[in-house]
């Protein structure tokens, strides 16, 4: 069974329930199926392309126009309209869709945008004959392209991702599986619909159980305080800054957290600092999971009974996690390497770029059980432990190499963050004619505080070997953060050149 006929028969199923709840108002799951077959119609007269875009706010409406371009047979491409205009322009042409779904409201945000060779279509202008056009859903299989899900462009220009159905299908099982989510649980989603997470594990993840989901299509935390108060939910998905935001709503109490059963941090490495605040003021112990887009992209996630402090937990059934060195030699049991990934949940490939594929695929030998099979090259640098616990160090390419030692920005990075004047840091290289590279790091600062070098310095001195301490310490108003909220290293090189 696809994954679209399974959440179509939650909608059958569960009827009037309410399915989404959104900054507009509430919607059943009929309502849904209904707005979803308009859609389908809508794009068998207007979307002459096999893809269409979706611009729209994390919202009911994006479940309407998603279902709705599966139903009509189409790809969808989720829209990052947070991207400046260049960017977006090339995500629309890259992609070569005809046409894309938005809102009124998101035009005007966005100063009433021009595509070329582009069909804008408004659920505003979405026609409603009394006779809902029902359809049965076409027949993908496994391999059909669902999505093209843009990279948010951290290393160079967006890359298109292209996630298969059979690829969402296994990665949503998996989770359901992994986690043991019923249909009695309800979601609270702050990430974008159109990032990877707030795509599989905020939208398709409750759709297939036919459970409540609750959008905010803005992250303002005094409002999600008071979403998490009414809705009550089970699970709570968010990247750490979003959390560290929410520790500075004065008037939140441990009550307001109680029901949260799964709070998820992802997307990012999470902070010591943000860790120990949320447990002693909440009262909530946070649980790390781990993924990429090229990944559908949940692959590891902790669970509360087995979750280790820095451990991202346990694969999800069906993945496979090699740790590998430069030779892509598997390495031992609490070996760190970089992290290879494999199963049904890895993406078909980049649009366009066999280049790229070349470059991140590899065909090895799993030792678990002698099969060969192909895995994805993630660029991230971590071990597994004795119980299977994944733990990631960092980034290959962000390794820093001080007087020939290896060092991670992370490790840097969480001593000056447990800092009582520092709400951020991040922390790169710079170039050096006797050791090759010392350490440079960025701080945002609380509010109040100044930046006194001398001291953060000598902080350091106390909790890091003296090659990691960082060489110059320098302030900003605030770091550049992608619209997730992670921290763009490149952007500050950029910045230093």
């Amino acid at each position: 069974m696809s994954l679209l006929t399974t959440i179509l028969r939650q909608a059958l199923k569960r009827g009037s329930a309410t399915a989404v709840v959104d900054d507009r108002g509430t919607y059943s799951y009929t309502q849904l199926l209904g707005g979803a077959c308009y859609v389908a119609d809508w794009l068998d007269n207007t979307c002459p392309s096999e893809r269409v875009g979706l611009l729209l706010p994390s919202s009911g409406g994006f479940v309407v126009s998603l279902l709705g371009g599966w139903l009509g047979g189409k790809t969808v491409v989720p829209l990052n309209f947070l991207l400046g205009p260049q960017e977006l322009q090339f995500v629309i042409q890259d992609s070569q869709m005809k046409a894309l779904i938005t809102v009124e409201p998101m035009l005007e945000m966005l100063g009433h945008p021009t595509f070329p060779g582009v069909r804008i279509l408004k659920l505003e202008d979405l026609p409603k004959d009394p006779i809902v056009p029902f359809r049965m859903p076409p027949l993908y299989d496994a391999d059909d392209l669902a999505a093209l899900l843009y990279t948010s462009g951290t290393s160079g220009k967006p890359k298109g991702v292209m996630l298969t159905h059979g690829n969402l299908e296994s990665d949503v099982n998996a989770a359901i599986e992994h986690v043991n989510l019923t249909r009695a649980d309800t979601f609270l989603g702050v990430l974008p619909q159109f990032h990877s997470f707030g795509f599989t594990a905020l939208t398709l993840i409750p759709l297939s159980l036919g459970s409540k989901v609750v959008y905010s299509a803005r992250f303002i935390p005094r409002r999600i305080i008071g979403l998490i108060r009414e809705h009550r939910p089970d699970i709570f998905m968010a990247v750490p800054s979003m959390y560290g935001a929410l520790l500075g709503v004065k008037n939140a109490t441990p009550e307001d957290w109680k029901s949260v059963r799964l709070p998820v941090s992802g997307g990012e490495p999470l902070p010591q600092a943000v860790y120990d605040k949320m447990q002693s003021r909440f009262g909530v112990r946070m649980l790390e999971g781990y993924g990429l887009t090229e990944t559908s992209p949940a692959t590891h996630w902790s669970l509360p009974q087995t979750a280790k402090r820095n451990s991202v937990g346990s694969a999800l059934p069906g993945v496979r996690t090699l740790i590998v060195d430069g030779e892509d030699r598997t390495l031992p049991v609490d070996q760190e390497g970089e992290i290879l990934l494999g199963g049904p949940i890895i993406m078909k490939g980049y649009r366009g770029r066999p280049d790229l594929d070349e470059q991140v695929f590899v065909e090895l030998v799993d030792p678990s059980d002698g099969k060969r099979c192909r895995f994805f090259r993630t660029g991230d640098i971590g071990h597994v432990d004795g119980d299977g616990m994944l733990f990631i160090t960092g980034r290959k390419k962000e390794m820093l190499i001080v007087g020939g030692e290896n060092v991670f920005p992370r490790e840097i990075e969480e001593v000056l963050d447990q800092h009582e004047s520092v709400l951020a840091s991040a922390v790169i290289g710079l170039a050096d004619e006797m050791r090759g590279e010392v350490v440079l790091a960025f701080v945002e600062l609380e509010e109040g505080c100044t930046l006194d070098e001398a001291v953060l310095r000598s902080y350091c001195r106390e909790h890091l070997a003296g090659y990691k301490v960082p060489r110059q310490i320098r302030s900003l108003d605030a770091l550049p953060r992608n619209p997730t909220g992670k921290i763009l290293r490149r952007a500050l090189k950029e910045q230093l050149e």
